[in-house]
């Protein structure tokens, strides 16, 4: 049976860390975004990374990041990955990716049949994909707001890359939405949170024994070949 990778978005304390650490989550979500409310300093930030056991990749969320705001950030902390959930084109991934040799997940927003030409266009210069659900126009964030799109444009379909299913996961929902599309990873940020940026270690369990993941899930994240 393949196991299923979890990532855990948007921590903001030690105790975070932790809890995703226990529940057998593969992957920590730091969040450089200023208007988040999951958005960490880069001194917070440091003090998690620090904080990972070896096993739990770190990953560093930005938006439309510039050369000096990248810089910082490689400086500042360990990370194992860099995602870019703004408007960065394809050239652009290569560019961070060239730059930093990190691997990069490039967040690509699905509303509709027409969103999906994307996914292709970025799993050539991205070493992985995450289909989150496309925000309303006048949305203030990318992600993270609980939205779900119809996991039927994506269902058993296959990518050039490894790719994660994001947008209104929740412990009630998650193991219908690998059912239907077949997806061996899923984000998740506000479904397991008590208030907006605030973690509940209860709810980071259920959400990963729902998602049928755990410690043997763990693992340095794929790499562009």
């Amino acid at each position: 049976m393949t196991q299923i990778r979890v990532k855990i978005c948007g921590l903001r304390t030690v105790e975070d860390v932790q809890a995703v650490a226990s529940a057998g989550g593969a992957y920590m979500g730091l969040n450089f975004f200023p208007p988040s409310p999951r958005y960490l300093t880069l001194q917070e930030g440091r003090s998690l990374a620090l904080a990972a056991p070896l096993g739990l990749a770190k990953v560093a969320l930005t938006v439309n990041a510039d050369e000096a705001t990248l810089d910082a950030l490689i400086e500042a902390m360990p990370l194992d990955m860099l995602q870019l959930h703004g408007a960065e084109t394809p050239d652009r991934v290569a560019e961070v990716r060239a730059r930093y040799g990190l691997p990069v997940m490039k967040v690509i927003g699905v509303r509709d049949e027409g969103d999906l030409a994307e996914l292709f266009d970025f799993s050539t210069v991205a070493d992985q994909i995450m289909i989150d659900a496309k925000p309303p126009k006048d949305a203030v964030l990318p992600g993270g707001n609980g939205l779900t799109f119809d996991w039927r444009l994506v269902a058993q379909r296959r990518w050039l890359r490894p790719w994660m299913l994001a947008g209104g996961l929740t412990a009630q929902n998650v193991a219908e939405a690998i059912r239907l599309t077949n997806a061996r990873q899923v984000d998740v940020a506000s479904g397991v949170e008590s208030a907006p940026g605030v973690k509940d270690a209860d709810k980071i369990a259920a959400f990963v024994a729902a998602a049928g993941a755990g410690p043997g899930a763990r693992g340095a994240p794929p790499k562009l070949r």
